[in-house]
C-alpha cells in the first residue's frame, strides 16, 4: 500500500510526524548553526528554513484556493519563489524561526477546517500539475521530512515510515521516466522484486540495499547501498 493508497487522516498524520521530525532537528542547532551549510549546492540552513516555512504558505494558498474557488497559485512566478527564499535567509534568527512556527501552525489549521467536500478540488501545483487539494498531504510530507535530514544534524532516511520511502522511490522512478533517465539501471530493495528504471533498456548496472538506503541514494547520491556496474550517482533530473 501506498502512502496514496492511505487514508486522508492517516496520510495529513504523516505530514504532520514529518514537521514535527523537522522541528525537532530544528530545535537542537543553535542560532550559530543556522548560518552552517547543507547539502544543497548555494543553501545554508537558514535558506533551508526559509523554503520549507515559505512551503507551507504556498501550501496554503491552494488551500484558499479549493475552499474559495478563487485561483491562488502557490507561486507567482518561480523567480518570486527563488527571492522570497534568498530573502527569507536573511531574517533574524528569531524571525526565521518564527517564520517556520507561524507557517506551520497556518497550514495545519487550514488542512483542519478544510470542508470535506473540497478536498478532491483540482488545484495547480507549482511544477503546472493539476492534482486534488489532498495531494497537499503527501507535497508537504516529502518536503519536512526530506529536508530535516538535509539540515545535516542526525536525521537520517531510516527515520521514515516506510510507506514514505514506497512513495519516494515510486515518485524518483517515475520522474526518470518522464525525462528518459537511468538506461540499464535496475534497483533493488531487500526483500522485494528488482525495478528496472527503463523497462526497454538492457540491465548494466544495479544498486541494491535496505529500503532507507536505496531512496537516499536515488535521492541525495549517498553511498550506503551496493552498487554492480559503473552507475555511481543517481540520474539527476533537477
Amino acid at each position: 500500500m501506498g502512502f496514496h493508497d492511505l487514508p486522508l487522516t492517516e496520510r495529513l498524520l504523516i505530514a504532520r510526524r514529518g514537521t514535527s521530525f523537522f522541528a525537532q532537528r530544528l530545535a537542537e542547532l543553535s542560532d550559530e548553526q543556522l548560518s552552517g551549510p547543507t547539502g544543497l549546492a548555494g543553501w545554508s540552513r537558514r535558506h533551508l528554513v526559509a523554503h520549507v516555512g515559505y512551503n507551507a504558505a504556498a501550501l496554503c494558498r491552494l488551500l484558499d484556493w479549493a475552499a474559495s474557488g478563487v485561483e491562488t497559485p502557490m507561486y507567482a512566478s518561480a523567480e518570486q519563489r527563488g527571492r522570497e527564499i534568498a530573502e527569507g535567509a536573511t531574517l533574524s534568527v528569531a524571525a526565521l524561526r518564527n517564520l517556520f512556527d507561524h507557517t506551520v501552525a497556518r497550514l495545519d489549521e487550514k488542512w483542519r477546517h478544510l470542508p470535506e467536500s473540497a478536498w478532491e478540488a483540482q488545484v495547480r501545483t507549482a511544477q503546472g500539475r493539476l492534482v486534488p487539494v489532498s495531494e497537499t498531504a503527501w507535497m508537504r510530507t516529502r518536503e519536512v521530512w526530506i529536508h530535516a535530514v538535509d539540515l545535516g544534524n542526525g536525521g537520517r532516511f531510516g527515520d521514515f515510515p516506510d510507506v514514505v520511502l514506497e512513495s519516494l522511490l515510486t515518485d524518483i522512478v517515475g520522474m526518470w521516466q518522464k525525462k528518459d533517465l537511468g538506461a540499464g539501471l535496475v534497483l533493488a530493495v531487500d526483500g522485494g522484486e528488482p525495478v528496472a528504471v527503463q523497462t526497454d533498456s538492457s540491465p548494466a548496472e544495479k544498486v541494491s540495499g535496505p529500503l532507507a538506503a536505496v531512496v537516499r541514494w536515488a535521492g541525495r547520491g549517498t553511498v550506503g547501498v551496493n552498487i554492480d556496474g559503473e552507475v555511481g550517482e543517481p540520474p539527476r533530473w533537477l
